[in-house]
């Protein structure tokens, strides 16, 4: 007998938000509402930042009273939090709610102490947990999962992490909406946006990164989705890019040249955006097949143009690397976008200021740039509390110095897009997005000129965790399918 009759899936952010906010389809909720789709009743997904009617708590609380008996709410940014946390307090308490998410793993104690209806709280990757908790499994048993009890919060042992290749992908047809590339109302592009998860973990371990652990500090090894169920995804998607948001796509080269076979062998015809390092340059043949397949935009970290600095960070390049493999990947039909981290230990000012023209010399289109920032469990940490000077106001924020403060960064930061984007550079980027189709002429060209700080914003489309690149100004539209079931 099925224990739960209807679950709202919830992603509680609202509108006017970051751009990041605004940009992706809620990816790991979806993960979550795939996983346990098959033993509810039935499940809505529903994403606040589109539905203006249910913004109001009273009425999303009558929605719930009326018909559903679990809602499933999905925290992952700390943008928003405590907003997120005074609107979730006041849903219904007699329906259970449970609330998973990277910033709910972080903040359990506070979530649950701001939220007095909120019944558990799942730590990590949840979609073993939710399969164990809508099917009846006594909370005391579910590993991952924090609870109340009697008053008082159990929190039981952590997890062990699921097996990627029995994990169900997002069934898109709950999609209330499609997404778009919209700048100021205008869209960027016609074509529609979306992203697909092929792997978890990264087996790099750059030191500034925790990309490979998850809120708890679990390292999350490098894993494989069976690469047919990743073909059979595509074929089921309907949007014209898609973005793969793995850490880095190129990690096994075989199974990354098969996959590039099998899109074309399959007829799939998508613009593709992917995260890659600079030395993918030495695979041509793959390259090749990749820019067949449909690979348009190559997303790379390139952290730094110092190699005292690329050192510092471990990131297992040179400057030398990354200018002779940019050598080689300017001769393809990709849209190079390079991230910088400025601010690093030791750095002077002069250093950061040169991102801007090393990006120039090596051939990138557009690049975003952040100030290095602090993880819980980033092996950094350690490095910055030890570094005479240096400082952080809280975990997942930003460092900085007494030399360089928020007024002298911020400083900076204006610099280096001065320095780099100018006019020139702009008709370059529109060139280059028209060049490899990315857009159409029946599209708007001018907002192509923000397509730098939407292409910041990109690796934070990534279920698990990300790097914050947010850029402000860009949103996303999305049109309404069909009227909420009530």
């Amino acid at each position: 007998m099925t224990k739960y009759k209807h679950v709202l899936a919830l992603n509680p952010y609202f509108a006017h938000t970051t751009a990041i906010m605004h940009l992706f389809p809620p990816t790991g909720l979806e993960y979550i509402v795939a996983s346990m789709k098959d033993l509810v009743g039935k499940v809505t997904q529903l994403d606040l930042r589109y539905e203006k009617a249910y913004q109001d708590p009273a009425a999303l609380g009558a929605f719930i009273r009326r018909d559903v008996d679990l809602v499933c709410v999905s925290i992952r940014w700390h943008t928003q939090f405590e907003r997120i946390c005074d609107f979730v307090a006041q849903l219904p308490d007699e329906v259970p709610i449970v609330v998973g998410g990277y910033e709910a793993t972080l903040e359990v104690e506070q979530l649950f102490q701001r939220c007095p209806n909120v019944d558990m709280v799942v730590r990590g990757e949840g979609e073993e947990i939710i399969r164990q908790i809508v099917t009846g499994v006594p909370y005391e048993e579910i590993r991952g999962l924090s609870f109340r009890r009697n008053g008082q919060i159990v929190h039981n042992e952590n997890q062990v992490l699921p097996d990627l290749a029995h994990i169900a992908y997002p069934d898109r047809s709950l999609r209330r909406h499609e997404y778009y590339w919209l700048q100021g109302g205008c869209r960027l592009s016609r074509r529609t946006f979306d992203t697909v998860l092929t792997t978890r973990g990264c087996p790099f371990k750059c030191k500034f990164c925790t990309f490979s652990l998850n809120p708890l500090g679990q390292k999350r090894e490098y894993t494989e989705r069976p690469i047919e169920s990743v073909i059979e995804e595509l074929k089921g998607i309907t949007a014209d890019i898609v973005l793969f948001s793995d850490d880095n796509m190129f990690t096994n080269l075989q199974r990354s040249e098969q996959l590039c076979d099998l899109i074309i062998e399959s007829g799939i015809k998508k613009m593709f955006v992917v995260q890659a390092r600079v030395d993918i340059a030495k695979h041509p043949r793959i390259l090749d097949k990749a820019q067949q397949a449909g690979f348009k935009i190559f997303l790379m970290g390139i952290e730094s143009p110092h190699d005292r600095i690329l050192a510092q960070l471990q990131k297992g390049i040179t400057q030398q690397v990354i200018r002779d493999s940019m050598a080689v990947l300017r001769q393809y039909d990709f849209l190079l976008h390079g991230y910088f981290i400025y601010g690093n230990l030791g750095e002077t000012e002069e250093e950061m200021l040169y991102i801007a023209r090393f990006a120039s010399e090596i051939g990138l289109d557009t690049i975003s740039y952040q100030k290095l920032r602090i993880e819980k469990f980033s092996p950094l940490k350690e490095v910055v509390e030890s570094t005479p000077g240096y400082y952080y106001g809280r975990i997942g924020g930003h460092v900085y110095s007494d030399r360089y403060g928020r007024k002298e960064l911020k400083r900076i930061r204006s610099r280096i897009s001065r320095e780099f984007y100018t006019p020139r550079q702009l008709l370059r980027i529109v060139k280059k997005a028209r060049q490899i189709g990315l857009v159409t002429p029946r599209d708007v060209v001018v907002p192509l000129l923000k397509l730098p700080l939407l292409l910041g914003s990109v690796a934070l489309g990534k279920t698990h965790k990300k790097r914050q690149r947010a850029a402000a100004g860009i949103r996303i539209s999305a049109s309404n399918r069909t009227p909420l079931a009530e």
